[in-house]
């Protein structure tokens, strides 16, 4: 299959912000793609080699390193392509005002498929070591030297991260669903099944070989993470008991990284909640999980910094400290964790996503032999408003966040990747209106002034869309940051600035952003309450006409580097507050 064809439907998919629209050109692009290279198809689609959790490497070649590729390819002045760059603010359709008699010539003898851009640019990213830098920029100026200005564009794009037509992946299942049952009727099943094996290059191919039965009967499969289950949120207890059908399961809400931890033998992989491998960041867990009663399985928990010589939880930054990718003995000495397990997916061969969860929790109880660093949830099963005001008054004392309230009738099944009614958490008062703190994208950036004057001032913010996939801004966050926060901005987000307002952004706020940013980085903020606004798209005719929601004085809390855009607040989740919000005043 020629490049070129892939490179057709990405200019196509870049004129347009409707998922319709987008979801009909995916169709007609997986129709046309050969089954071998379904998945390879899909991955650059989706701006990567290969699912995230696999922990390869990424292609990895910065913008000054790419010019360099594109001098080599064109026999074009450095200088000039950066003038370029700078004019045009993006080197992919820099590349297409270049153009060489000689480069046009090679075209006709040496047509490029998607195999070769694939393989081309995993080599790429599996280079490493002395002169790996000079190899990697050989390679790709070898891929250029070949391929006409619309192939040469959406390279460069995928090779810079910057493909920006903001495809998501419940387009990309729909699109599958249509493409091989001739309607979005059997999505769920595709859903279900990219739920439990996160791969949707795999999901693809064997959709495409085996139909839609395989994707059916697919189980769990160790060293492939489940997408996590996530919860919702309710203000009081009462409503969570008439929710949850007057008697639940109380845990403590841990302030630490979720960690969903798979072993077989003296084998263990850790994921966290967006699915990245975090093996090598706490190898001090992964000896706790071989201490753990059965052979294979898969377990859920909240790893939680401590202090050592207390044995008090430590607050959420603390175990940022762990991120680290060297000295990490240094890191397990200076921050030890402790892990507390809460559920439990699969043990030996049998998947238990499908069990309710007190027969879970039975299992997990089993095979746990607890101590300092490895213990299970604290949890208790009430119908009773006082005994779980005071279970909760417990979890804030010993330094957790609240607690998650979980449902125990016999459809208290582990609902992968979906937030649910199942599972409802309950979070401290921050003492305003805001029922709970919320987690933001960052989109982009004003000026600051003063003091700020050579930085950021402010962050616009945006929630997630669910339905269409779009992020709808909320708030401009200008509070909240210590000065190292703010020395650090510009760095931060360098790699992410955008030049427009990026596709899956829905923005109407004047004035505009002085910069705009590809939605990457989380972070954590809180409010004095919810209002109704007419400049900000989140919950936008929801409530009222012509009127969004936005939060009234908002504040920076922390960054959320164990979360994605797609695991962020939703608009729905945002209405729900402002209507919880409106009965607290009411009362």
């Amino acid at each position: 299959m020629r490049y070129g064809v892939l490179a057709k439907a990405y200019e196509e998919l870049e004129s347009t912000s409707k998922r319709l629209e987008m979801t009909d050109i995916l169709v007609k692009l997986i129709k046309q793609t050969p089954v071998e290279i379904l998945d390879k198809v899909i991955f650059l689609t989706q701006g990567k080699l290969h699912p995230s959790w696999l922990g390869l490497p990424v292609i990895g070649i910065a913008e000054k390193s790419a010019i360099k590729a594109v001098s080599l390819a064109t026999g074009i002045n450095i200088k000039i392509i950066d003038e370029k760059v700078k004019e045009i603010g993006d080197l992919g359709s820099a590349f297409e005002k270049f153009s060489t008699k000689k480069r046009q010539k090679t075209l006709i003898s040496t047509p490029i498929t998607v195999k070769r851009v694939y393989l081309t640019l995993d080599e790429i990213a599996q280079a490493s070591g002395p002169g790996s830098a000079d190899f990697k920029i050989r390679k790709l100026a070898g891929l250029l030297a070949d391929v006409n200005k619309l192939e040469g564009k959406w390279i460069l794009r995928t090779v810079l991260g910057k493909l920006r037509f903001g495809i998501a992946d419940q387009t990309i299942m729909d699109a599958l669903a249509i493409a091989f049952t001739g309607d979005k009727s059997s999505k769920p099943i595709i859903e279900r099944g990219y739920n439990i094996h996160p791969n949707l290059g795999e999901i693809a191919k064997t959709l495409a070989k085996e139909g839609l039965s395989a994707i059916e009967n697919m189980k769990i499969e160790l060293f492939t993470p489940v997408r996590m289950m996530l919860a919702q949120r309710l203000s009081s207890i009462k409503e969570i008991l008439e929710k949850l059908g007057g008697k639940c399961a109380c845990e403590f809400k841990y302030d630490g990284e979720r960690i969903q931890a798979h072993k077989s033998g003296k084998k263990v992989e850790l994921y966290s909640r967006n699915l990245e491998n975090a093996t090598s960041q706490y190898p001090d867990v992964c000896e706790l999980i071989t201490q753990l009663k059965a052979n294979e399985t898969i377990v859920e928990g909240e790893c939680v910094a401590i202090n050592p010589e207390s044995g008090e939880l430590r607050p959420f930054q603390e175990l940022m400290h762990r991120r680290r990718k060297y000295e990490i003995d240094d890191a397990i000495e200076k921050y030890p964790v402790c892990l507390f397990l809460f559920d439990i997916l699969k043990k030996g061969k049998t998947d238990l996503i499908d069990f309710p969860y007190t027969e879970r929790r039975k299992i997990l109880e089993n095979i746990v032999r607890e101590n300092d660093h490895l213990k299970l949830a604290t949890a208790i099963i009430s119908d009773n408003v006082t005994e779980i005001e005071a279970f909760f008054n417990t979890s804030i004392e010993s330094g957790c966040e609240g607690i998650i309230a979980k449902s125990i009738k016999n459809d208290s099944v582990y609902q992968a990747g979906a937030r649910g009614w199942l599972w409802i958490k309950l979070k401290e008062s921050y003492q305003s209106k805001m029922v709970d703190s919320i987690d933001v994208v960052v989109v982009g950036a004003y000026w600051g002034r003063g003091k700020r004057a050579r930085t950021y001032g402010a962050l616009l913010c945006a929630i997630l869309d669910e339905k269409e996939q779009k992020y709808k801004t909320i708030c401009k966050v200008g509070s909240g940051f210590t000065d190292e926060n703010l020395a650090g901005f510009i760095e931060k987000f360098e790699k992410n600035k955008m030049d427009i307002k990026p596709p899956k952004v829905i923005s109407i706020i004047k004035p505009e952003p002085d910069i705009w940013f590809e939605p990457k980085f989380v972070m954590e903020v809180i409010g004095d309450e919810l209002t109704l606004s007419p400049t900000h798209t989140a919950g936008f005719n929801s409530i009222r006409q012509n009127s969004g929601l936005a939060i009234r004085f908002p504040r920076f809390i922390r960054w959320r580097e164990d979360k994605s855009p797609a695991d962020i607040t939703t608009e729905s989740e945002v209405i729900d507050m402002y209507n919880q919000q409106l009965k607290q005043i009411s009362q």
